[in-house]
């Protein structure tokens, strides 16, 4: 069992920047692949970013690309999300997640429903 806690959401100005955290207790980071996902009013879940465990991947939204870094830090058992240049169309609860580390399908890595721990997800609110 991985429990995930994310932390750092709030209220931005458009433009300005905030830094999510994902820590990991129960067991090791190790072997997981880790993706932040976010779901705003009305819609879907939607992956933002993943980073993959074999390899050190990173894959993104096209919405995000060039304003959003994903990193992880498997000695601090912590994923990050760097988020600049925010938009009001960010506004969304964000969750990380963890799935298996054997999964290289990028497809696979964007699918909600191929991860197997989630955590509870942190407000983002970028106001116009």
């Amino acid at each position: 069992q991985v429990q995930l806690v994310e932390s750092g959401g709030g209220l931005v100005q458009a433009g300005g920047s905030l830094r999510l955290s994902c820590a990991a207790s129960g067991r090791a980071f190790g072997g997981y692949n880790l993706g932040w996902f976010r779901q705003a009013p009305g819609k879907e879940r939607e992956l933002v970013a993943v980073i993959s465990w074999i390899g050190g991947s990173t894959y993104y939204r096209d919405s995000v690309k060039g304003r959003f870094t994903i990193s992880r830090d498997n000695a601090k058992n912590t994923a990050y999300l760097q988020m600049n240049s925010l938009k009001p169309e960010d506004t969304a609860v964000y969750y990380c997640a963890a799935q298996p580390g054997d999964v290289q399908t990028v497809q696979h890595m964007f699918s909600p429903s191929r991860y197997n721990y989630w955590g509870q997800g942190t407000q983002v609110t970028v106001s116009s």
